[in-house]
């Protein structure tokens, strides 16, 4: 799999999980996160536990999506050291509280203004400033999940964030000539969701490379997968 591949949040939950299937695939993998020394980690934790010579790269660096400006640069280093980007997941995410835990109504400005920046103003900065640097045929997926359309107690702004963050993918998928989607893995163990009754974020990564790759374009773009349509295309 001869892809560059660049990721949001990817240090831990999804976002690494997913970056070791593509590294194991073959593919150029840059990995970003807030805590630079977190993603040193995962990029030599990725590096070193490649399993053949088939295996691909990872490379990383510090970045903030609140901060569009470390965005341009990221992208614009990726390119540098592989050429155009042919998958950009948008993981980076934040809960503030705990799930379940947190009443909308309780929720602060603060906690709600971050929230917002990062899971939905977030998403919108990371596709905006990739598609100077996006290959003819890229896909941007942008994880979510039922707390985006259902009302659940006790999600607080996560809820409402991750509504903005689909609005905002199925925004740029009527105006980009990328296919742009949402993956809807269900309930993941991450340290946002908890880890009760959830699946493991390893279980969910072939669902997003099936979504990156091998997915009929036209069921993804303005759309969102899940499990369902990942096991019957791969049964």
């Amino acid at each position: 799999m001869e892809r560059t591949v660049a990721i949001t949040g990817a240090t831990s939950g999804i976002g690494r999980s997913v970056a070791r299937a593509f590294v194991d695939a073959g593919a150029f993998v840059a990995v970003s996160g807030r805590d630079g020394a977190a993603v040193d980690r995962t990029v030599t934790d990725l590096n070193e536990g490649t399993t053949d010579d088939e295996s691909g790269t990872a490379w990383g660096a510090r970045v903030d999506v609140r901060d569009e400006f470390d965005l341009e640069r990221f992208f614009e280093r990726v390119a540098r050291e592989a050429g155009p980007v042919d998958v950009v997941l948008a993981n980076a995410a934040v809960f503030h509280g705990g799930p379940g835990d947190t009443p909308t109504d309780e929720v602060g400005y603060r906690d709600f203004d971050d929230t917002m920046r990062t899971n939905a103003r977030g998403v919108f900065a990371t596709i905006r400033e990739a598609i100077p640097h996006l290959a003819a045929d890229a896909r941007v997926l942008v994880p979510s999940g039922s707390v985006a359309h259902e009302s659940k107690s006790g999600m607080g702004a996560y809820a409402v964030s991750k509504a903005a963050a689909e609005a905002v993918a199925r925004g740029f998928a009527a105006d980009l000539d990328a296919t742009v989607g949402v993956v809807d893995p269900g309930l993941v163990a991450t340290d946002l969701t908890g880890k009760e009754r959830a699946r493991d974020p390893d279980s969910v990564a072939p669902l997003f490379v099936w979504a990156a790759t091998d997915a009929p374009a036209e069921e993804v773009d303005g759309e969102r997968v899940g499990l369902r349509q990942w096991k019957q295309a791969t049964r």
